[in-house]
């Protein structure tokens, strides 16, 4: 079985990692090239960038920006946003990305899951399930679907997704821990891997995550960017909790 992760996330607006509460508020945080390069070179086991605004401007992830971030990468990276069609995905992965995620577009027509996975492999295609009081939503949570989170990863899964990505937007930029009771119900819902994001205020959260949640891996933003913890320091504390860990 495949070690749990430990995964520094990227919002990207205008070209800059922003970071907000609820997917509000965005403040900035810095270059995406040059933390992308400090995480990898620190130890995260994998990154993902969010292209948080792709989606409601109707266009595709910056492809150059991809490109460039390959180049000082030394681990894999998802790219998310803007996402509407397979040329979108292969674009990416030319690009250099390793995985593709995909929110609105899939909860519009998901019939686009299917056709990412038997084009680029499950391996390459996340489903982002964004949930806000257990229902999922679109368009970086402004749009309402009445679809549950769990149902919704449960089809992403039956689709082909190989990986599924939840994010609590109760829970996003508050500090106070995952949302602990939807990520174990989605994980006991999925065969296939799930990332937990939203809500780490502290290191333990993160190995809450895989210890109460149930989740393959753990996704953090805030306390990477301020400079509260280091990677080495939040791998520590999961290897405190009985968390088997990669190690560099």
């Amino acid at each position: 079985m495949p070690l749990p992760r430990l995964i520094p996330c990227l919002d990207v607006a205008g070209g800059r990692v922003v970071k907000g509460v609820r997917f509000e508020g965005l403040r900035d945080v810095g270059d995406p090239i040059e933390l992308g390069a400090a995480y990898s070179d620190a130890g995260a086991d994998e990154l993902v960038y969010l292209d948080v605004k792709a989606t409601l401007e109707e266009r595709p992830a910056l492809l150059t920006l991809v490109a460039r971030i390959a180049d000082r990468l030394a681990i894999p990276f998802t790219v998310g946003g803007g996402v509407r069609a397979v040329a979108d995905a292969e674009a990416l992965l030319e690009a250099g990305a390793d995985k593709v995620s995909l929110n609105s577009a899939a909860l519009e027509r998901p019939e686009l899951v299917s056709e990412l996975a038997a084009r680029l492999g499950s391996q390459a295609v996340v489903v982002a399930v964004d949930a806000k009081d257990g229902l999922a939503r679109g368009r970086a949570g402004s749009s309402a679907t009445g679809r549950l989170a769990v149902d919704w990863a449960r089809e992403a899964e039956q689709r082909g997704a190989g990986e599924i990505l939840l994010t609590s937007i109760d829970a996003d930029g508050t500090r106070d821990g995952y949302d602990l009771e939807l990520t174990r119900a989605i994980s006991d819902a999925v065969g296939v891997p799930l990332i937990a994001s939203g809500g780490v205020g502290t290191l333990e959260h993160l190995a809450d995550g895989i210890t109460e949640g149930g989740a393959d891996a753990v996704l953090a933003a805030s306390i990477f960017h301020f400079r509260e913890h280091t990677v080495a320091e939040a791998k520590a504390v999961m290897a405190a909790r009985g968390i088997t860990v990669r190690t560099a």
